[in-house]
């Protein structure tokens, strides 16, 4: 009988702890600390859907005080990159948005990040890149070899520019010149409303080159050097929390076995041969850094 009231006490016991453990953990959903969401953004962007919905699930949940952008990217579509940023700026009305930066935060990663209320760095942080690009690839002299011909019927003189089984005209480079210049107008004015700064001040750093974290605070484009805990403890000042918090990250989602194993890769497949095809206009830094300290 004793032995039998012992253990019910210690399974008591042990259960209140674990409960108590979990709500003190700064990493559990339901602790009674404050809450900063931390939303990744890595890798190139070509969705903007998910970081939206995130950012509008945080901004809802007033159970968040601050959110943090880890930003860990080249960047990539325009489009995706200007609805994120959209959301960014509609979210700092309510509520403190900060911007962690990892290794790279380049071109479209560094447009989301103008957005933001306050943008921390690693001083060796890839970033800046303000441009736009867009390829063509070009393929007429491969089907010329193979025997290969394509007849093309088209509405309008320029409803073919930029085929890849021809070269394009002067006519045509200037025209897709024009549009280019364009975009680049919108990233530029984008940089100056979300840091404050002249457009004039960016224009003079917008010719895609590429800048440590420590030149970018320099610069203007970046607030403070430092990092993810740095960035945290930015969020807690900037929120007014004191003491611990915990940090909410976003669920993920469980696929099927089957789905992870044949449907996703054949999706992926699918999509990378399509990406490698198509013609596209990006906020993109082309470099691939590899960082080495000996």
């Amino acid at each position: 009988m004793v032995l039998a009231i012992l253990g019910i006490a210690a399974l008591f016991f042990g259960t209140v702890g674990i409960i108590i453990s979990s709500l003190t953990s700064a990493s559990s959903r339901f602790s009674l600390r404050e809450r900063i969401g931390v939303i990744p953004i890595e890798g190139a962007i070509t969705d903007s859907h998910p970081i939206v919905s995130q950012l509008v699930e945080f901004k809802k949940d007033g159970r968040i005080k601050a959110i943090i952008l880890r930003v860990n990217s080249p960047g990539g579509g325009v489009a995706p990159s200007q609805e994120i940023y959209r959301e960014v700026r509609k979210t700092i009305t309510t509520k403190k948005v900060i911007v962690s930066m990892g290794s790279l935060a380049a071109s479209g990663g560094y447009y989301i990040a103008s957005a933001a209320d306050k943008i921390v760095a690693n001083p060796g942080t890839l970033t800046g890149s303000i441009g736009v690009i867009m390829e063509f690839i070009q393929v007429e002299e491969l089907l010329n070899k193979l025997g290969i011909g394509l007849e093309v019927l088209k509405s309008g003189e320029f409803k073919d520019i930029g085929s890849p089984h021809r070269k394009m005209s002067e006519r045509e480079k200037e025209l897709v010149r024009g549009l280019i210049m364009d975009i680049q107008k919108q990233f530029v004015e984008a940089v100056a409303r979300g840091r404050n700064l002249s457009v004039d001040k960016v224009k003079e750093i917008a010719d895609g080159r590429i800048l440590s974290g420590a030149q970018s605070k320099e610069l203007g484009l970046v607030d403070q050097l430092g990092n993810f805990e740095d960035a945290v403890d930015l969020a807690k000042r900037l929120a007014g929390i004191k003491g611990e918090v915990t940090l909410v990250y976003p669920k993920k989602s469980r696929g099927r076995l089957w789905d992870l194993l044949f449907q996703d890769a054949a999706k992926i497949f699918y999509q990378s041969l399509r990406d490698i095809l198509k013609t596209r206009i990006e906020y993109r830094w082309d470099g691939v850094p590899r960082w080495r300290e000996d």
